[in-house]
């Protein structure tokens, strides 16, 4: 239960990168027993503060105190040895060992988390899983020690790492986007388990982008903004919108605003497609769908149910075993990911560094890597500089990508702006399909609004969307129809305004259409 005793405290924290101001005089401090959120734009300085706290990055200047004593953090490993935990929004999880091996993982010789076994002595694996089994019964997680991680549903593997913290004996713990890849329901178990971390001493911070998350959990929030804290508020006393304004700098539209879809002729055509990951484990198995020339298909599932190679498989990134894919009634089966977009896809990727971008190409660059062979970028072979320059300056202006020059590599942009890079070249094409895969993760309340209102602008414009998001808001907000797919099929597709957030996120968690009332 939170009290007013400070167990963790950054005092005037400041860090550098090269051009970069990422820490200026930050401070902040986390109470015996409370839930502080962080809340911040990409390039806010949220994750850089964490990173110092838990010892991946060293201060300029600045002081850490622990417990009110000055504390010189050099690596993770000191931040555990002083009680600071952190789960990180991508699990660092052995899927093929069980609960307790992973729990056991970096702590097999490490005698200050337990004392009894000397120095040199190596854990006792029955003991590690009944401190496992005990931990498990104390906050309630219900977690198998000997159950393999890789069977784990997400919800649960994240509970895995909460517990890894908790055997190191973390009383401070860091949550980075702790809800990115859960269910409604495994975030409201995750509430649970929070609020019993909390009344049992622990701290939490808790760093999102979902504002509604931070008012239900949190006890108090900092928000910053360019690197500095520019407010700090209680749930009662405040709201989304003066949260959003807080992140931002200016008033945030937080609801998309759109008309009723007016749908045409189908545009994408899919027939019993199947699909292979690289394990050659069947992901997408005998699905069908279409999408229609003015609408919002939307793809709801926890991640890993399929969607990626989905995606890939609908924008020729990944070859199919057996089905049709027709865009515009042409047959694309099996077809490169050019005769896709010459055919008229627009394609904004899951992962935008690996798929949506050139990193060491400069921005003008990587706005023309669809049509770099075609005029007026390319005549006879030869690349028209003038038009590539032009083009960047005008979709830099349109789309507000935040840089001081087109020459700019895409890889020292924020995660925001390089995702404006994509979207502006992806939608300012003559289309016929946009694939929206997680258009917004990770992305700060302004350029989440800013994208929302390209994506519906071009479902107005006649143009088939299907959207892939394991973000459930931004699934329903966007969306004229919401397909649901679970291991690999489509469970059900249904008309958006007819189904509510719960009934959806039973269907995303396995439980079958037909148990669920409507």
């Amino acid at each position: 239960m939170a009290d007013n005793t400070i167990v963790l405290e950054a005092k005037d924290i400041t860090k550098h990168f090269p051009g970069v101001l990422a820490n200026d005089k930050v401070n902040f401090d986390l109470r015996r027993g409370e839930v502080h959120a962080l809340l911040g734009e990409n390039g806010a300085g949220k994750s850089t503060l964490m990173n110092i706290l838990y010892g991946l990055y060293r201060p300029d200047s600045g002081e850490i105190l622990v417990d009110g004593a000055p504390l010189t953090i050099t690596s993770p490993k000191d931040a555990i040895h002083k009680g600071i935990g952190m789960v990180h929004q991508h699990f660092m999880l052995i899927p093929v060992f069980s609960v307790t091996e992973n729990v056991m993982l970096g702590a097999e010789t490490d005698h200050r988390a337990h004392p009894n076994n000397g120095p040199l002595a190596h854990l006792d694996r029955k003991e590690v899983s009944k401190k496992v089994r005990d931990l498990s019964r104390q906050y309630g997680f219900d977690l198998d020690p000997e159950a393999i991680v890789g069977d784990l549903p997400v919800g649960v593997q994240q509970r895995v790492e909460i517990i890894k913290a908790l055997y190191r004996n973390a009383k401070i713990l860091i949550l980075d986007e702790p809800t990115a890849v859960l269910t409604p329901q495994e975030a409201d178990d995750l509430f649970k388990i929070v609020h019993e971390l909390t009344q049992q001493g622990v701290s939490v911070v808790f760093i999102t982008h979902k504002l509604k998350e931070v008012l239900a959990i949190a006890d108090r929030i900092t928000v910053m903004r360019a690197g500095k804290v520019v407010g700090i508020a209680k749930p009662k006393e405040t709201n989304e919108q003066q949260l959003a304004a807080m992140m931002v700098g200016r008033e945030v539209i937080l609801t998309v605003d759109k008309q009723p879809a007016k749908p045409k002729e189908s545009v994408l055509v899919v027939e019993n497609l199947r699909v292979r990951d690289q394990r050659d484990l069947e992901t997408v198995r005998g699905v069908s769908f279409n999408v229609h020339a003015g609408e919002i298909l939307g793809i709801a599932g926890v991640q890993g149910n399929g969607q990626t190679e989905l995606a890939e498989a609908l924008s020729g990134l990944r070859g199919i075993e057996s089905g049709k894919i027709s865009l515009a009634d042409k047959n694309l089966t099996n077809q490169t990911p050019r005769d896709f977009t010459e055919t008229g896809l627009a394609h904004i990727p899951e992962d935008r560094q690996k798929h949506g971008l050139v990193l060491g190409y400069t921005i003008a660059d990587n706005m023309i890597l669809c049509d770099y062979y075609r005029p007026p970028f390319s005549i006879a072979g030869v690349l028209q500089q003038n038009a590539v320059d032009t083009n960047a300056r005008k979709l830099i202006k349109e789309y507000d990508v935040r840089t001081p020059s087109p020459y700019v590599s895409a890889g020292k942009l924020s995660g925001g702006n390089q995702q404006k890079v994509i979207v502006a070249r992806e939608l300012s094409r003559a289309v016929k399909l946009v694939i929206a895969n997680q258009p917004t993760r990770g992305l700060d309340v302004g350029s989440i609004e800013y994208i929302h209102k390209e994506i519906v602008h071009m479902r107005d414009r006649d143009v088939a969307v299907l959207l892939i998001s394991a973000e459930l808001d931004e699934i329903m907000a966007l969306s004229d129809r919401i397909a649901v797919m679970y291991r690999g099929e489509i469970v059900t597709t249904v008309d958006a305004k007819s189904v509510s957030r719960e009934q959806l996120g039973l269907w995303m968690a396995g439980v079958s259409p037909t148990s669920v009332k409507v």
